[in-house]
């Protein structure tokens, strides 16, 4: 038995297969949409084996995961600008720091793997400066998606740290080319233009990307709408992030290896406070897994006559 979250944030089942495998058909569930067999953990459909035919059918792709439209990404700092937001950096780092101590091994390995492949690109001449430019959100941004799911109490292991290369290569690379090229111009011909760009682009783009299903220009819009609200909030986590960085470095170097994962956590934190989903998903059972006529959502969005169910 299989219990779906739809497009509208709630969840269905238990339901048994066929009528997953029915809703694919119709169009109301793909690659990208959140499954769990009853007492497991979530996971996206294209995880399943068993559905493998009926997605290959409907042409879902498992690493590409569907963009939201710019429109949905107005909407998103419309609603989160209009009930506002706080940023408590203390209470941030607080947080980053139990996460850290509870999943030890995995936030400290995982960013050290990070931080030495970082390096070792850099280390080559000319290769690593445009491996830099290419691959800098498409790595960390990676790792932040695997703190973000450990935030999100969601079982997380070293392959998510490399989520990037897998679920939005694409447009992962642009960002991480035209936030360093503009963040580097606004710099260049003046530097504070540069440094509000880098505040307002570099903390939350990625994530958005990977979290949200955004394009890189969207997510990087709804990134400065969003942190233009409380600019200086989000300034001076950055300016703490960067002191712990800091002092990190000052302890020969190693200690930057367990400074930067509470670092990362707590800015993970700050996003989910901004931009994670307060609001529950109301539960909706299925009738009896029995039946073969178990009524699905139509196909589009929903009318308030039409009763909304799992969509991509």
């Amino acid at each position: 038995m299989y219990k779906i979250i739809g497009a509208d944030g709630s969840e269905y089942g238990p339901v048994p297969i066929d009528q997953i495998r029915r809703w694919i058909a119709e169009g109301r569930a793909d690659a990208q949409t959140k499954v769990q067999i009853e007492g497991g953990e979530w996971k996206r459909l294209a995880e399943f084996p068993e559905f493998g035919a009926e997605l290959a059918a409907k042409g879902a792709t498992a690493s590409a995961p569907p963009k939201v439209a710019a429109t949905e990404a107005e909407r998103i700092a419309a609603e989160i600008i209009a009930r506002d937001y706080s940023i408590y950096i203390g209470d941030c780092f607080s947080r980053g720091w139990q996460l850290v101590k509870k999943n030890f091994w995995l936030t400290v390995g995982a960013t050290a793997v990070m931080m030495l492949l970082s390096l070792g690109l850099g280390s080559i001449p000319i290769v690593g400066l445009l491996a830099g430019l290419v691959l800098a959100f498409v790595l960390w941004g990676g790792l932040d998606w695997m703190f973000l799911k450990l935030v999100r109490g969601q079982a997380a292991d070293m392959n998510d740290a490399f989520a990037g290369f897998n679920l939005a290569f694409v447009p992962l690379m642009l960002a991480s080319i035209v936030v360093q090229l503009l963040t580097a111009l606004g710099i260049v011909l003046c530097i504070l233009p540069g440094i509000y760009l880098f505040v307002a682009w570099w903390s939350f783009t990625s994530l958005l990307i990977l979290d949200k299903k955004l394009d890189f220009w969207s997510a990087m819009e709804l990134s400065r709408k969003v942190v233009h609200k409380h600019w200086w909030q989000v300034f001076g986590l950055v300016i703490v992030i960067l002191l712990v960085s800091l002092a990190g470095a000052l302890a020969l170097l190693v200690g930057l290896f367990f400074t930067t994962p509470i670092a990362i956590a707590a800015s993970v934190y700050a996003y989910e406070d901004i931009f994670g989903d307060r609001n529950a998903a109301v539960v909706r059972t299925a009738p009896a897994a029995t039946t073969t006529d178990v009524a699905g959502p139509p196909v589009g969005s929903p009318t308030p006559s039409d009763v909304p169910g799992p969509g991509a």
